[in-house]
């Protein structure tokens, strides 16, 4: 046997898997709905069940502190998020928060002390699907957003995060970032990629993360009717956006083999099946680890929209709405989680992740470390995705291991 209750952690996960679940068995739990409340609050709920200090600061995020030996030490912080994708899966960030919650449920039941302090977190709005940018609440914990910025930010409704957030009841005193001074940071995390599975291993020890731009595009042009108008004298909006799209796509291979690129938001007015449509609104994703060849990738977005304007008769703007630079993570907590792989009979491989986690900003202020498990056929944010639970479970006892050592817990051993 393990450290962790493999019988508890399962269903704490099913438990908190049923707050905001889909017919399809993914989650539907976007930023300060009511259901991402309603698990906040059970959240809560498991914090004060193991006497643990709880605090909310400015922008939502949740911490629960478990005090260490040492009252001057710095401590360790470990979690991820609770809210998800529209539609999304059951195991993006929620499996991150609850192995976090398991690790320090070990320790109570091996009543081991820590010379430092562990810190459970669930940072606020980590998809940015109702508000931009992503990785909200970790960006303002560690300075990289500006809080009222972030407090100001509305949805498509028109409600800020700051409304949001009192409605909920979340908006809580504790200045943002007024105890940054994690001695470090872990975070696990689904891998959203199939590298784990293909290679038949259990854990990923990410050594960083590719770097991204976020784009939004508008490109303008006239309507009119479908029927009398020639071709020729068309500025068709959709027509120069749908070349856009197209070569954005095929950038992916020109610029590096590391390189995606994607069109995820896309939106036609007037959007009637007899206008010509006089506006095509869209956004661009683009990622690399090289900082340059994000650079020239969205030096490359602005030409190929240039030319299909130029070709089609319309104009455009485009505004880059978040850039974040590739992520270095700490090769000690690297060091670390590859000796509790090691402890914990994991396999194991080190590899760099595409996709952002608030681990991404805390590797900005601490010694920060993410590991992954595989996600089954590489899917994530849709119902699909999933996790098998022997996976699941090797993961949360690494997980739990190396919290202990970065820690400065005295281990308990398997019982």
């Amino acid at each position: 046997m393990g450290l962790i209750d493999k019988k508890r952690f399962r269903s704490t996960f099913e438990a908190f898997s049923e707050i905001g679940a889909t017919d399809a068995g993914g989650l539907h739990r976007v930023a300060l709905s009511e259901p991402d409340v309603r698990v906040r609050d059970r959240f809560v709920d498991a914090l004060e069940d193991l006497d643990l200090a709880v605090r909310v600061d400015e922008v939502g995020n949740v911490f629960g502190r478990r005090e260490g030996t040492d009252p001057d030490a710095a401590p360790v912080l470990i979690g991820s998020h609770l809210d998800s994708q529209p539609r999304g899966g059951r195991f993006d960030g929620q499996l991150g928060v609850l192995s976090a919650l398991e690790a320090v449920r070990v320790l109570a039941d091996h009543d081991v002390e820590t010379r430092r302090p562990v810190e459970v977190v669930n940072w606020t709005n980590e998809e940015g699907t109702r508000f931009k940018p992503a990785l909200m609440g970790s960006g303002a914990y560690t300075g990289a957003h500006d809080v009222e910025t972030v407090l100001s930010t509305a949805d498509d409704d028109g409600v800020t995060l700051a409304e949001a957030l009192e409605a909920a009841g979340y908006r809580g005193d504790a200045p943002v970032g007024a105890e940054r001074d994690p001695h470090a940071y872990l975070e696990l995390h689904v891998e959203q990629g199939p590298v784990l599975e293909d290679r038949g291993l259990e854990i990923g020890i990410v050594e960083g993360i590719l770097g991204m731009s976020w784009l939004d595009v508008t490109i303008s042009g006239d309507s009119d009717h479908a029927g009398p108008s020639p071709t020729y004298t068309r500025a068709d909006a959709l027509v120069a956006a749908a070349d856009v799209v197209t070569a954005v796509r095929r950038l992916a291979g020109r610029l590096d083999d590391d390189v995606v690129t994607t069109v995820g938001e896309f939106e036609v007015a007037p959007g009637s099946i007899n206008v010509i449509p006089d506006t095509a609104t869209f956004t661009v994703d683009l990622r690399s680890y090289d900082e340059e060849t994000v650079q020239a990738g969205v030096e490359a977005v602005e030409r190929e929209i240039e030319a299909a304007c130029d070709r089609e008769g319309t104009s455009y703007t485009m505004e880059e709405i978040w850039r974040i630079p590739h992520t270095e993570f700490s090769p000690e907590v690297c060091d670390v989680l590859e000796r509790s792989a090691d402890a914990a009979g994991c396999s194991y491989t080190r590899m760099i992740g595409g996709a952002g986690h608030d681990a991404s900003y805390l590797a900005d202020v601490t010694d920060a470390g993410l590991l992954f498990v595989p996600s089954v056929d590489g899917k994530t944010h849709n119902e699909r995705e999933f996790t098998e639970w022997t996976d699941v479970l090797a993961g949360a006892e690494l997980f739990a291991e190396a919290t202990i050592r970065l820690a400065d817990g005295e281990h308990p051993g398997n019982s």
